[in-house]
């Protein structure tokens, strides 16, 4: 009677093994609240998939060609817009799609296809689509692209023009322009520290 071995089973099952039935999630009064707890599941899920989304929609925007290059101040001149007389100050990067006569000293100055700028700019970078008429100082790069034209006293560091760009004018680098001034320059000094002829007597 006691000897069958469903009764007595002669290797016990270990622990890790057994299977343990899942216990349905109760609420605060003790009711199952699987609905509950699926709908917030669904909702976490809801959230999740549309911040994806999200960073989707955000991913495909173009992201401007300037972005974090120059993060300072940032003036726009649309096409429609004229602004003449003007002194520009404190403003990083100039874009130039309308008509501006003004002078100015920043860092880097962009003239549209169809934008122009007349006046005296001292600037770090000059990248020109458009027109230009004036005095440009490009400290460090004039960048002039094959619909720019370019006319009046030029001085650049370097100078890249484009299959169809023009420059006219007085145009030298820098070091090269800098060079005759300090010539004059050093001219001018010896001329005045020569002593005056002495007046012969009659």
């Amino acid at each position: 009677m006691f000897n069958k071995p469903s009764l007595f089973p002669k290797s016990a099952e270990p622990v890790s093994q057994r299977t343990v039935p899942a216990r349905p999630a109760t609420g605060v009064g003790g009711s199952v609240s699987s609905a509950a707890g699926l709908s917030a599941e669904s909702s976490l899920v809801r959230d999740a998939r549309d911040s994806v989304q999200a960073a989707a929609e955000v991913a495909k925007q173009p992201v401007p060609a300037d972005a974090g290059a120059s993060g300072g101040s940032r003036l726009i001149v649309g096409p429609d817009v004229k602004l003449k007389g003007a002194e520009i100050l404190d403003c990083d990067t100039l874009v130039v799609e309308g008509r501006v006569e003004a002078t100015m000293d920043s860092r880097v100055i962009r003239i549209a296809e169809n934008g122009a700028y007349e006046g005296t700019v001292g600037i770090d970078v000059a990248e020109i689509h458009g027109r230009f008429e004036g005095e440009l100082t490009a400290r460090q790069q004039l960048i002039i692209h094959a619909t720019g034209r370019v006319s009046g006293k030029i001085r650049y560091g370097k100078i890249l023009i484009e299959e169809g760009g023009e420059v006219s004018g007085d145009v030298q680098s820098l070091a090269r322009a800098g060079g005759k001034e300090s010539m004059r320059t050093a001219e001018s000094r010896a001329a005045d520290s020569k002593p005056p002829l002495a007046a012969v007597a009659g």
